[in-house]
Order: C-alpha cells, then structure tokens, then sequence
C-alpha cells in the first residue's frame, strides 16, 4: 500500500450525537513517521469544504482543522502522544454541540483497548457545520 492511498471510502451522514471509531495498530515503528488522517468531508467531491480534518503523526502530534470554502482554518495542535508504538489503539471522533449550538468534534484516543479502558488523551476541534440528511 502507498503512503498517499485512500484505503477507505465512503459517503455517510453525520448529525450531533453520531460518532466514529477506528482501530487498528501502527505497521511501521514510530522511527519510519507513519501517519493516518481522516477527512470528514461536507461533499462527494475531493475538492468539497472538509468540516473536520484530523492528522495523526505517529509518535509526535495530532493535528485538527476544517478547510471552509477552499481555505484552511486555523489548526489545532496537541503535541500530546496517546500512542504506543506497535500497540492497538481506538479512535472514537464524536460530532457535539453545544447550548450556544457550537459544533464540535471529540476525538479520544484509547490506548490497547483490548485491555484498557481509560482514555489516553481527549482533543476538541470547533468547525462551522455538517450538512444534515
């Protein structure tokens, strides 16, 4: 598999309360830089506004943005490390809002969740809006 390859695809809507969790285990160890990023995009297109963004550097920094009418927001960085290296994790990205109806995304990070159930690290990103169905 290439590094820069769309491994999975799919159209799917969001609304406030739906969340998404990935697993899996980093195949290269954190020395060789391996990345994941999940795109949340509000079209069907590649060059759709992406309401949320979330970059994973393996072993450095979790990056958070939304790209708005071709244009990037202002990112959010936490230099916090939740992984392990060559361990499963779970990534849980929440869509929330709250009483001002702010959007946001909760993303938590946990840790070898065959055996663990307390959160490693929680990370919250505010964007614009999500289409609803």
């Amino acid at each position: 598999c290439l590094p820069w390859q769309v491994l999975y695809k799919k159209n799917v809507f969001f609304s406030v309360g739906s969340s998404v969790k990935i697993n899996g285990t980093p195949i290269m160890p954190f020395c060789m830089s391996p990345e994941l990023q999940v795109d949340f995009h509000t079209g069907t297109n590649e060059d759709s506004d992406i309401a949320f963004s979330l970059r994973v550097y393996f072993g450095k920094e979790l990056v958070m943005n939304s790209r708005k009418n071709g244009s990037w927001e202002e990112e959010v960085r936490s230099t916090d490390k939740p992984f392990r290296d060559g361990q499963p994790f779970e990534l849980d990205i929440s869509v929330l809002s709250d009483q001002y109806q702010r959007y946001y995304m909760l993303v938590q990070v946990y840790f070898n969740p065959m055996y663990y159930s307390s959160s490693l690290g929680t990370f919250k990103k505010e964007f614009y809006s999500l289409p609803l169905p």
